[in-house]
C-alpha cells in the first residue's frame, strides 16, 4: 500500500467529521461531486467537515483534479495511493485522520445528500458506533436496474445465512464509522476490494458494536464500471475466508467485544405472581411471542431459496465457460448449500447457537446430495436430447430441477429443525 501523497494540512478549526471519497480514472465526474458535497456541507452540515480525495493509483489526470480542488475549496485534501483497491483506500484514509467520525461516499453520489447528517448524527452524539445506508428498507426509495437489485437482495440474504449478518445492506456506498472503533477494528480487515465493507460490519456486529441504519434514496449510475461477476466471485471468496475465521476463533472477537462492545441489558426482575421465563410450560410462548408456524416458515424458507437459486445461476454462469456444465453445477450448487442450510437454520426456524447445527448441516449435505443428483441428472438428460442446448433452456431445466430439490429440502429441514428451536 502506498503511503500518503502529502500529510493532512491543519484546519483552523479541527474537524469533526471527514468524508473519504475513493476515486480511480475519474477526471471528469469528480471536479462536479466534490463541488456539490462541498456546498451540501457548508449550508447543511453544523460542525466543521473535511473531505479527504483517496486517488487510488489513477492513470488519468484525476490526481491533477483533486490537487486543482484541494487548492480551489477550503476542507479539501488529497490522499495518493500507489494501488488500487478501495478498501485500501478507505483504510489508509480513515487512518491518516483526526477527525472524530470518519465517513466514505461513492463519486457518483447515488445517494441523496439529505440522508448525510441522519447518518452521522448517532456517531457524533455517541449512540451508535458506525451507521450506513440501507437501500433495502421498506422507506427507501431506489431507482436501478432489476440484475443489479436481484444480485443485491440475494448478497444480503447469502451474509444473513453464512455469516448471521443482521445489517440489511453490505454494498450500500454510504457509511459511516467512529474513530476511536476505526483504530481497533481496521486493522483485522483483510480485505483491500469490495468485501472490505462487508467484513469491517461484520466484525464490529460479532464485537457487540451498535451499528445504525438510515434509508436512503438511490439512484444507481448507469456507467458504473463495477464488474458484477468479477465482484460477486470476490465476494464469495471473502464469505468463505471469514466464515473460516469466525469459526476457527482466528479473530480476537473476545477482546474487542470486552474493550468496545456495549455491556449486555439487565432483564427486570419479576414481579410476585408473574412467570419466570423458567416457569413457562413447554410450548407455551411468552407473552408477545408468535410461534413459528408453517405458514410463515413456508415463506421465509421461499424468500431463502429464491435468494439461494439466484447466487446458485450466478455461479454456474460465471464458471460456466471455464469449467463446463456438471463441474459448474456441482460448484455452484456446493457453495450454496452452506449458506442455505445456515440461512434457514436462522430465519425459517428461528434455531440460533452451536447446538445440534453438525446435525442440521449434515441434514443440508443430504439435501444438496440430492439436489445434485436431480440437476446432474436433468443436465445429463438434456444434453442426450441436445448436444449443444442454448443457455436460456439450460438455465430453465436448472431452475426447473432446483425447485424439486427446493421441497426435498423444506421436507428434510423442517423434519430435523421442527421444535428444536432455541
Amino acid at each position: 500500500m502506498g503511503g500518503p501523497r502529502a500529510a493532512i494540512r491543519a484546519r483552523p478549526t479541527a474537524a469533526v467529521l471527514d468524508v473519504v471519497i475513493p476515486v480511480y480514472n475519474e477526471e471528469v465526474d469528480l471536479g462536479p461531486c466534490v463541488r456539490r458535497l462541498h456546498a451540501h456541507l457548508s449550508a447543511h452540515f453544523p460542525y466543521p467537515f473535511q473531505i479527504t480525495i483517496a486517488d487510488n493509483a489513477s492513470v488519468d489526470d484525476t490526481l491533477k483534479v483533486a490537487d486543482g480542488l484541494a487548492g480551489e475549496l477550503p476542507g479539501v485534501e488529497v490522499l495518493h495511493l500507489d494501488a488500487k483497491g478501495r478498501g485500501r483506500a478507505l483504510s489508509a484514509a480513515w487512518s491518516a485522520s483526526s477527525a472524530p467520525v470518519l465517513a466514505y461516499m461513492d463519486v457518483d453520489l447515488s445517494t441523496d445528500l439529505a440522508a448525510l447528517l441522519p447518518l452521522v448524527a448517532p456517531l457524533i452524539s455517541g449512540h451508535s458506533d458506525l451507521a450506513i445506508g440501507t437501500r433495502l428498507a421498506r422507506t427507501s426509495r431506489v431507482v436501478r436496474g432489476t440484475k443489479r437489485e436481484v444480485i443485491s437482495r440475494a448478497y444480503n440474504l447469502l451474509l444473513r445465512g453464512a455469516l448471521a449478518a443482521r445489517f440489511s445492506d453490505a454494498q450500500c456506498g454510504f457509511k459511516a464509522i467512529r474513530a476511536d472503533v476505526a483504530v481497533e477494528l481496521l486493522p483485522l480487515v483483510r480485505d483491500t476490494g469490495w468485501f472490505f465493507d462487508t467484513e469491517l460490519l461484520v466484525l464490529a456486529q460479532r464485537a457487540g458494536l451498535r451499528i445504525h441504519e438510515v434509508p436512503v434514496d438511490w439512484v444507481d449510475d448507469p456507467d458504473s464500471r463495477v464488474d458484477i461477476v468479477a465482484t460477486a466471485l470476490a465476494d464469495l471468496r471473502g464469505v468463505g475466508r471469514l466464515g473460516r475465521a469466525l469459526l476457527t476463533g482466528a479473530l480476537p472477537l473476545a477482546d474487542l467485544r470486552a474493550q468496545l462492545g456495549r455491556a449486555p441489558l439487565t432483564a427486570p426482575r419479576a414481579q410476585p405472581g408473574q412467570a419466570r421465563p423458567s416457569q413457562v410450560l413447554p410450548g407455551q410462548a411468552l407473552p408477545g411471542q408468535v410461534p413459528v408456524g408453517l405458514p410463515r416458515q413456508l415463506v421465509r424458507f421461499a424468500a431463502v431459496g429464491v435468494a439461494s437459486t439466484l447466487a446458485y445461476l450466478l455461479l454456474f454462469v460465471a464458471t460456466r465457460g471455464l469449467l463446463g456444465a456438471q463441474p459448474a453445477n456441482l460448484l455452484a450448487l456446493l457453495a450454496t448449500a452452506v449458506a442455505n442450510t445456515a440461512a434457514n437454520r436462522r430465519l425459517t426456524f428461528g434455531i440460533s447457537g452451536r447446538r445440534h447445527a453438525a446435525r442440521h448441516h449434515a441434514q443440508g449435505l443430504l439435501a444438496f446430495a440430492l439436489g445434485l443428483t436431480l440437476t446432474s441428472g436433468a443436465l445429463a438428460a438434456l444434453h442426450v436430447v441436445s448436444a449443444v442446448p442454448a443457455r436460456p433452456v439450460e438455465l430453465a431445466v436448472l431452475v426447473a430441477a432446483n425447485l424439486a430439490a427446493t421441497v426435498l429440502r423444506f421436507v428434510l429441514l423442517r423434519l430435523g429443525m421442527h421444535h428444536r428451536r432455541t
